[in-house]
């Protein structure tokens, strides 16, 4: 038996190119085992521990963080009697205030209203209609393009105020999803989602009928069992905006 140039090789022989490979090979593996466990500190690596660790600071974050707005509104109420009691403001000045309190969504708003209702499809949800390809997982749950078409639908309606869950919404809110939970305004949300507008209940639900994105969504519906649900409300109180309003932003060092 020889190679290709010739060269005899014998029965059993291993090139010595593999050799060194292997070698190499073994040698990073054990450079890789001494890493991951100096990593973890002799710890089980492939525990979900961590991750439920982050999961309940999240939920305490944000209890905290509900708890938190509660006291600052409390406190800008204290203010805002003081400042009344003390005429600060002119009768005029006050209004002028009170008009741009109420355009920036910090005061109580009523008046009738609508809500929307959407939530992730029944577990193990199948096709409902013939000739509809079975869901893949993202087809049955609720993502922040869905939310946010409700949203900027409402507005387009010429909704007065909108309330997210239990939070009203103003200039600086942002609506966004992680997964299938909603973050807004540093707390956390599961479904269902519900979304209320005060505002002439006939021109909101127009502008949901006519929002393409929402018709689209509405097409999941019928195919696999979404959550969609629409309702009117006689004088529902919005509650006024309680948290911080100061814009946060990144700055260079030095």
């Amino acid at each position: 038996m020889s190679d290709s140039a010739g060269a005899p090789v014998r029965p059993g022989r291993r090139p010595a190119l593999p050799k060194v490979l292997s070698a190499a090979v073994f040698a990073l593996a054990g450079v890789l085992f001494w890493t991951s466990y100096d990593t973890a500190h002799g710890s089980n690596i492939r525990s979900d521990d961590s991750l439920l660790r982050t999961s309940d600071l999240i939920r305490a974050k944000s209890h905290q963080n509900a708890d938190l707005e509660q006291q600052l509104g409390a406190l800008r109420g204290d203010v805002d009697a003081l400042a009344h009691r003390e005429g600060i403001q002119s009768p005029a000045d006050q209004r002028r205030t009170d008009a741009l309190e109420r355009a920036a969504g910090t005061k109580p708003l009523t008046g009738d209203a609508i809500s929307v209702t959407l939530n992730d499809a029944p577990p193990n949800a199948t096709a409902r209609i013939p000739g509809v390809p079975e869901p893949q997982p993202n087809d049955l749950v609720i993502h922040q393009q869905d939310l946010q078409a409700v949203v900027n639908a409402l507005w387009r309606g010429g909704a007065q105020g909108i309330q997210v869950m239990d939070q009203r919404l103003i200039s600086t809110s942002a609506v966004r999803c992680v997964g299938n939970t909603l973050l807004l305004q540093g707390r956390v949300y599961s479904p269902p989602y519900t979304i209320t507008a005060v505002g002439d209940q006939n021109a909101l639900r127009t502008a949901l009928d006519q929002d393409p994105a929402i018709t689209n969504y509405r097409q999941y519906v019928t195919a696999y069992g979404l959550g969609w649900k629409v309702e009117a409300h006689n004088q529902v109180t919005l509650p006024g905006y309680s948290g911080t309003v100061d814009l946060h932003y990144a700055q260079p060092m030095g």
